[in-house]
């Protein structure tokens, strides 16, 4: 009886120091249960804890497990510990709302933070400053959480042999990782939490890359040069994987192996069940030829359509002030992958998505509007273009807006099978209506325009001729691409004095170089693009100009984009008068400084044209040559590059490290390369305009996806003159803008 009185009042006694140990763990919680204050916790989509709470969750949990674990415990999973891992559980309960589903991501945490707890005792009172073993005494202030038995137990597995060669390796692994982890106790999901906030982003998650890198930025706000090539590298790949990869851009980026069940750069909790990534079987050699069959006959399919579109009757657009497109494509019934293409102000794919063929479809409970198909839009190329129809259930108007959402689109501006549109030759007339002063001299230029394209059409049958003379080797005839808006830019400027001296004005506005001037053009500017000769720094400003005036500012891009003079950064200058240069630069950079901004610098290196983009925030220099040479070959003009934005990161008052000083990333671009030793100065204006009509910063090292080729064809080459001899007419530049 006595025994059992003994026993009974032994329990009450160990559950009053249960309960007062209990109320010393997180006075806050345990003060505010007792209140009936429970508190709510909360979780991202990938099943991380993060804010409010999240913190005094995982510091409460640490605090429980220090009591109820023994710091001699080596195995988590070990079965004995079950009943104190059941305490855990239930105290976490009794302080927090949560629910059961939630137990495994706590107990996985509670494991995590003793193996913490041991390594901080272990590091700090059992190793001197060379991390030699030191015998301490158990500390006081654990006292209460340690018994003595379990510090000497503690010291004797610290000292094992086994345990030491462990410890070693994973110290040495440990001691010097390529990127160290910058964000202390903020883990993933937290700081994801935070990043979303801060960009005020309807999104409930980001990419693992994005969080990697904002994982590396310390104090001074800038990442490592390294860092900045494997985001750089993972931005690239973003473009040319599946986002289902088994494998993961960011582990690619790095090339490292994975270990299981591990999602990188996606932090504690995050694994590839939670993901759904589900790791497949290899296929057999069977399966895989089975697939190459299928593949080869929907390429077979994709070639008869080809073939099938391109003896297609083609319609010329109502549009006279745009090289539109009247691509009539021959659309199969049914839900396919599509291209989404626009015609005005320039014809450029917006968008990609699905075409959805299917008979009696409707569009929110709405019919179609004529000549248009109902497309699902996925991706947007150019995400503040108009849409054709603006969608009124979803007030979306531009393509960015519609991604995710069903919209009409022009049948004619749908290429199925992600297949580019062929423009087709204008029947209308091609000129465009121009001020009074013009359309007086109207009969007989259109008189003019028909001489010169008879002229034409007979100097291209006597090349012809000549080629088939000289034994040149018969190729397949391609269909010549449009010449319309250089055939009247020619005839009207015959009609003037400017090939007998006479000179005209383009006027360069402010917001274009940072100056506002007039650029003075010529005959022999005109001649540079009428003879496919080398282009001049006249005909790259007005392009500028044209590129300013159609792309840029319609779309908003200025705020993202901005160029910088090529009369005032050349080589010449560099070397003749390089303060003056710096100068200019630096002034253009820091009245532009709070935004980030990439900046396009035609670069002539005195008989060659090459690209430089420029994103000061960020110290990147993309280096774009048609030639295939590197910025070595130029090192005035890389010094000077790295100086202006050394000087531009110091007048911004940005700290870095002595080893961050130099770290300026140049990247050099493949680019198309040039076949011959003239067109360098159209590649370099095609690379703005492809970079303007993606809208994006940051250019891939292969470049992009939507227009990588070896080279630029002809024709594409031509699209160039074509907009700025268009461009020309629409100013009226011959016979208004006269130059005293």
């Amino acid at each position: 009886m006595a025994d059992d009185q003994h026993e009974e009042v032994s329990k009450k006694v160990s559950a009053e120091e249960e309960i007062r140990r209990g109320i010393t763990v997180m006075r806050r919680v345990i003060q505010g249960r007792s209140r009936g204050i429970i508190l709510d916790v909360y979780w991202n989509n990938q099943g991380q804890l993060i804010e409010p709470n999240g913190h005094t969750l995982t510091s409460f949990i640490g605090a429980l497990v220090r009591n109820e674990i023994p710091i001699t415990c080596d195995d988590w999973r070990n079965k004995e510990l079950n009943e104190s891992k059941e305490k855990i559980w239930s105290e976490i309960k009794r302080c927090f709302n949560i629910e059961e589903e939630r137990r495994g991501f706590c107990m996985k945490l509670a494991g995590k933070l003793l193996r913490g707890f041991r390594t901080f005792l272990s590091s700090k009172f059992l190793k001197d400053a060379d991390d030699n073993f030191m015998d301490a005494e158990l500390p006081k202030k654990y006292e209460s959480l340690i018994s003595a038995e379990e510090w000497e137990a503690f010291k004797s597995k610290r000292q094992d042999p086994v345990f030491q060669r462990i410890s070693a390796t994973n110290r040495e692994r440990a001691s010097s990782p390529a990127y160290p982890y910058r964000k202390g106790r903020v883990g993933y999901g937290r700081l994801e939490q935070s990043m979303l906030q801060k960009e005020e982003s309807s999104e409930t998650s980001l990419p693992a890359h994005v969080l990697w890198k904002e994982a590396r930025v310390g104090k001074s706000g800038v990442p490592q040069e390294e860092v900045l090539h494997v985001y750089q590298k993972c931005e690239e790949l973003s473009q040319s994987l599946s986002p289902d990869d088994t494998k993961g851009i960011l582990s690619r980026a790095l090339d490292v192996p994975e270990y299981s069940g591990r999602v990188r750069g996606k932090g504690f909790g995050v694994t590839p069940t939670s993901l759904s990534i589900k790791k497949g079987k290899a296929p057999s050699n069977r399966e895989l030829h089975a697939r190459l069959e299928a593949m080869q006959a929907e390429l077979d399919a994709l070639r008869r359509e080809r073939e099938a579109s391109a003896s297609t009757v083609y319609r010329d657009a109502s549009d006279k002030n745009s090289i539109n497109c009247t691509f009539q494509p021959n659309i199969p019934e049914g839900i396919f992958h599509c291209q989404l293409y626009l015609s005005s102000p320039y014809y450029r794919m917006v968008g990609k998505g699905k075409v959805h063929n299917v008979s009696g479809v409707l569009l929110h409970t709405r019919e179609l509007p004529a000549g248009c198909l109902k497309v699902s839009v996925d991706i947007a190329v150019e995400p503040n273009a108009a849409l054709p129809y603006p969608s009124d259930d979803s007030d979306a108007t531009t393509v960015h807006e519609a991604v995710g959402s069903f919209v009409a689109w022009p049948t004619n501006l749908i290429c199925v099978g992600y297949e580019t549109p062929t423009k087709s030759k204008s029947k209308d007339n091609a000129i465009p209506r121009h001020t009074e002063s013009t359309v007086s001299r109207k009969e007989l230029q259109e008189n003019e325009v028909s001489n010169a394209s008879a002229q034409q059409k007979k100097e291209v049958s006597n090349a012809s001729a000549r080629v088939k003379s000289s034994g040149a080797k018969k190729t397949v005839a391609r269909k010549k691409p449009t010449t319309k808006y250089r055939s009247c830019l020619r005839t009207f400027l015959e009609m003037t004095d400017i090939p007998t001296g006479g000179v005209r004005t383009v006027h360069m506005e402010v917001g274009i170089f940072g100056f506002d001037y007039d650029q003075m053009i010529g005959n022999e500017d005109f001649m540079q693009v009428f003879s496919h000769e080398e282009i001049g720094v006249t005909v790259v400003n007005t392009y500028i100009r044209f590129l300013y005036d159609k792309l840029m500012r319609p779309n908003g891009l200025d705020v993202s984009f901005g160029f910088l003079a090529p009369a005032t950064v050349n080589l010449g200058l560099i070397l003749s008068r390089p303060d003056t240069v710096t100068e200019y630069v630096l002034r253009i950079l820091m009245d532009n400084k709070d935004a980030e901004k990439l900046f396009f610098i035609p670069f002539n290196t005195g008989g060659h044209w090459l690209l430089l983009a420029i994103n000061p925030i960020r110290e990147i220099v993309y280096y774009l040559d048609s030639l295939g040479n590197d910025w070595t070959t130029y090192p005035d003009m890389k010094v000077l590059i790295d100086t202006v934005l050394q000087a531009f990161r110091a007048q911004r008052d940005i700290q870095t490290s002595r080893r961050g000083a130099n770290s300026i990333t140049w990247i050099k671009v493949a680019c198309p390369q040039q076949r011959n030793q003239i067109d360098c100065g159209y590649f370099m204006l095609r690379f703005m305009r492809d970079t303007l009509a993606l809208g994006r910063l940051m250019i891939p090292t292969d470049y992009f996806e939507e227009f990588k080729c070896a080279f630029y064809t002809k024709d594409q080459v031509d699209e160039i003159k074509e907009e700025w001899c268009q461009f020309m007419i629409e100013l009226n530049v011959l016979f208004i803008n006269l130059c005293n």
